[in-house]
């Protein structure tokens, strides 16, 4: 594409990242409410001075739907069987089981998130002539709720129950209710709203304290009618182990039918029409959606649970490969001695708007323990680069001036001036210690080494977000550049530092301005060409690291998005024998691995976590979160020390996890997207503001 009809990143990424965030939050909240573990321990009553006189000692079921309210009550030795809590998908169907078998019905009261969770239960439960009754949508205690979230709850389950099995329902158990005698003046207020919603409010005159577990004798016990009047009782077909309620009603159930009980639905004992009537379409299409979205949101979660154990993998994988080949590294490098090279070497600097720092990166490559030359190449700076460099009046510094074409049409400039075999490529914003050139060329020894890669670092370490850079730097690049130079695979020599032979890189056409990762693409056409490309870990530079998370997120973005470019324009080395074939089967696969499909993993990871942590299994939640945790950590204890570094930033990466990298992860999806749609960005310029360095060691070359 021509430079001129570059098309920057589609704003639209940020509508549709921030949508799919949206959603992910409101899908795992809905998930978290079908998860919702009721408590049923009732309160004690409060004050029942409001509260009509006889609905207290009446019965169980309040018609508040009039302005005159009445208490029902089943008739004489009826008792109404009644379940709440559920659908549960391993104890609902055994309660059914044992019902049938047992040849009475029951009502069951279901929560709306539960029933829209498990839709076929629904159905199961009026299949087998049983009754369905609400039981609020996240089993709230509606004494404590106001007009506005007791809608919501009634109209969140009418339409679970619409959405699961086309019914509504007049029945409404509201949750932590007690006996009619418990009636107080929250509850009649609640009372009062269902009825003008127009629900019948079913209480219970018995409560089997089965949520208890307390032995199937008592359970039994509690559940026995103490006279002939009819009665509701209480049971839970969800909540935990209900296998001492199951056991409880082949006692219960022949029992009373032996002293004369009828056993029945809440209509069936109230002589009443049923309380299931159809839906409207209208309520049906909208259940339809609430179902398919809770479904959704359990999909999701598994989803995530499944995604934190290939996170911790991924991050186990990692951490044995590179601490693995970081200990061959260290042995290989330690008994290497490669020849001296004494060949003059040219430092290439392509400078556009460095006049922080342009100053402190020439002085630092002139005070080089190996003979230097410096070429500044002004890339159309609208600053005073060109006169700083000028008013330095330095011999061994030349300065050209261009009209700004890119970083990579300035690095071809400096090539073309350079005069050397051997070149050197610095950022402007990079500070070289005086050993860096010298640890750099002498690889050059062995013919086959086209380019070495040196050690960069963050040089501006202040704050929380320089300490995130720092870790990331000596971790995330020098680790795995060691890894990478054990495998022979080097994917990237970094524009900090690195050095270069000129010819290869002739016979390459130089620069590429192909991509924005011009260091990534130069790397990999080398090693396509069969030249060796190699990691000097000794060849220290400080670079200028963003100090805004604005410059952050830019640089980040050109990073992976070029990053991207360069793998897919080098797709080919797969395939290929020799160098590329090891580029194309080792390094590709590694990169995009460990830093396109980890990055998006990892905060996913954190998020699956910390919502195990709040609705799910915790132990298992946090003991994966752990795992995650250590297996960074370890590799950045290993790193630093290897890089002579104090641990002490170190102490930052529990935070660094919860937020640097949530940071990075809409960078790396950005970038898929804009890579996915072929969209073209514009080089982002990382704003300079200087670093302090210590004075420059004394060359006996100046």
């Amino acid at each position: 594409m021509p430079r001129h009809a570059r098309i920057p990143a589609p704003r639209s990424h940020w509508l549709l990242l921030g949508t799919a965030l949206v959603a992910v939050v409101a899908l795992l909240s809905l998930h978290a409410l079908a998860l919702g573990s009721p408590v049923d321990e009732t309160t004690p009553p409060g004050d029942a001075d409001e509260v009509p006189a006889g609905l207290r000692a009446g019965g169980p079921v309040l018609d508040a739907r009039q302005d005159a309210p009445v208490a029902l009550r089943p008739r004489d030795k009826t008792l109404a069987l009644t379940f709440d809590d559920g659908p549960d998908p391993v104890w609902t169907p055994a309660v059914l089981a044992t019902l049938d078998r047992l040849g009475v019905h029951a009502t069951f009261f279901v929560t709306g998130a539960r029933a829209a969770q498990h839709p076929r239960l629904i159905r199961e439960i009026l299949a087998h002539g049983h009754e369905i009754g609400g039981h609020t949508a996240t089993h709230t205690d509606l004494r404590a709720a106001g007009a506005l979230r007791t809608q919501l709850e009634l109209r969140a389950t009418d339409l679970a129950l619409a959405g699961a099995a086309g019914i509504a329902t007049s029945l409404v158990r509201p949750p932590h209710s007690a006996t009619p005698d418990a009636l107080d003046d929250a509850a009649w207020q609640a009372a009062r709203r269902l009825g003008r919603e127009g629900k019948l409010v079913v209480q219970s005159d018995l409560d089997s304290q089965d949520w208890r577990r307390p032995g199937v004798a008592a359970i039994v016990a509690n559940s026995a009618p103490p006279d002939d009047r009819g009665a509701i009782l209480l049971m839970h077909d969800s909540g935990g182990d209900r296998s001492q309620t199951l056991a409880a009603l082949d006692v219960l159930v022949p029992r009373l039918r032996a002293q004369g009980w009828r056993l029945d639905t809440v209509s069936g004992a109230l002589g009443m029409a049923r309380a299931a009537t159809g839906a409207g379409a209208g309520a049906e299409a909208g259940g339809a959606f609430l179902v398919a979205a809770v479904g959704a949101g359990d999909l999701l979660a598994a989803v995530l649970s499944v995604l934190l154990v290939v996170a911790t993998a991924l991050a186990a994988l990692r951490t044995l490969l590179v601490l693995a080949t970081a200990r061959v590294h260290v042995r290989r490098h330690r008994f290497r001695a490669p020849r001296q090279a004494d060949e003059p070497v040219t430092v290439i600097i392509p400078a556009r708007n460095e006049e922080a720092g342009i100053e402190g990166t020439i002085r630092s490559v002139l005070a080089s323990d190996h003979p230097v030359r410096v070429v500044v190449v002004d890339d159309g700076s609208t600053d005073t680069t060109a006169a700083v460099v000028e008013g330095l009046n330095l011999a061994r510094v030349r300065l050209i001036r261009q009209a700004n074409a890119g970083k990579a049409a300035a690095l071809n400039t400096g090539l073309a001036a350079a005069r050397t075999e051997f070149v050197v490529l610095v950022d402007g914003g990079t500070v070289l210690e005086p050993s860096a050139v010298r640890t750099l060329v002498r690889h050059f020894a062995d013919p086959a080494v086209g380019a070495v890669s040196g050690n960069a670092r963050a040089g501006n370490r202040g704050g929380l977000l320089g300490r995130w850079q720092h870790i990331e730097y000596v971790v995330g690049f020098n680790l795995d550049r060691r890894m990478y130079d054990v495998l022979e695979c080097l994917p990237t020599v970094p524009g900090a530092v690195g050095a270069f032979r000129r010819s290869a890189l002739w016979r390459l056409g130089g620069v590429s301005p192909g991509t924005l990762a011009e260091d990534t693409d130069l790397t990999m056409a080398l090693e396509r060409r069969g030249w060796r490309v190699v990691y000097e870990p000794d060849a220290r530079a400080l670079t200028e690291a963003p100090a805004t998370l604005g410059g952050l997120w830019k640089q980040r973005y050109r990073w992976c998005y070029g990053t991207l470019q360069a793998v897919w324009k080098h797709r080919a080395a797969v395939t290929e024998p020799g160098a590329a074939g090891r580029l194309g089967r080792r390094g590709l696969p590694y990169l995009l691995l460990f830093q396109v499909v980890l990055p998006v993993l990892a905060p996913l990871a954190d998020v699956a976590a910390l919502f195990g942590l709040c609705t799910g299994d915790r132990p298992h939640a946090a003991g994966f979160w752990c795992a995650f945790l250590v297996l960074q950590a370890v590799p950045g204890i290993v790193a630093f020390r290897l890089d002579a570094e104090p641990l002490r930033p170190l102490l930052t990466l529990p935070l660094q996890q919860f937020v640097y990298r949530q940071l990075m992860y809409p960078v790396v999806v950005q970038s898929v997207l804009t890579a996915l749609a072929g969209a073209r960005l514009p080089r982002q310029k990382l704003e300079r503001r200087g670093m302090a360095f210590p004075p420059p060691r004394r060359s006996p070359h100046n």
